[in-house]
């Protein structure tokens, strides 16, 4: 068993998406990444519901739709019913996470919260009983091609530990700087979904590079 990567279309060609999309489900990505940002959260602005909608009826891959949008409560039920699989809302965005969370649950979409980099895993616990996903940002959020910050592999320690202690069933996401060199330590930390967007989409190769990043993280047998 290996790790499911999540290619991020943050870093696709968006003028040939369909054929990137279809590009990194053939060599085998389970889950597609799509970054909303408002503007205000975060400084960048990007895709909306109808991106979801419309790739909805292109990809069978698992749409992993991350919300760094302020007040994310207000769009939940759009990206819902636009055709979302995980909608991931940040703790730091909403003074409502757990009625966040619920309405996500609600909408029978799978319910991921997310941290910053600055974010202890502390200001999560009271809601990870509530998940299917937890998504550590491992830079900070709103921008590609940033490098992996080592000191948040402590966080997904803490992660996995708690899971266990209290017996939850989550998978642990990461996001940011994830290529060939830092997915073995934050694998072997306790990661199993992984946001790749620019190392994918760098234009050489990005199908050699999906399975790169499976084989690195492949279970021993």
């Amino acid at each position: 068993m290996s790790g499911i990567i999540s290619p991020s279309i943050l870093s696709a060609d968006y003028t040939n998406l369909e054929r990137d999309v279809k590009l990194v489900e053939a060599a085998g990505a389970e889950y597609l990444h799509i970054d909303v940002m408002d503007g205000q959260f975060v400084p960048a602005i990007s895709y909306g519901p109808n991106w979801v909608k419309q790739l909805r009826p292109e990809t069978n891959l698992v749409l992993d739709v991350h919300l760094m949008v302020q007040n994310p409560e207000r769009f939940v039920d759009a990206f819902a019913d636009a055709g979302s699989d995980i909608i991931g809302v940040h703790v730091e965005a909403t003074p409502h996470i757990h009625r966040a969370l619920q309405m996500i649950k609600q909408k029978g979409v799978k319910a991921e919260v997310v941290i910053n980099p600055g974010t202890p895993v502390s200001a999560i616990e009271s809601v990870l009983h509530m998940v299917d996903q937890v998504l550590v940002m491992t830079v900070n959020p709103g921008f590609g091609g940033q490098k992996f910050l080592p000191e948040t592999l402590e966080k997904i320690e803490q992660l996995k530990t708690f899971k266990e202690e209290k017996e939850l069933n989550f998978d642990i996401e990461i996001d940011g700087g994830v290529n060939d060199k830092t997915i073995a330590a934050a694998y072997e930390a306790g990661a199993n979904v992984f946001v790749a967007g620019s190392y994918v989409y760098d234009k050489v190769d990005p199908a050699a590079k999906i399975k790169l990043l499976k084989a690195l993280t492949k279970d021993a047998d």
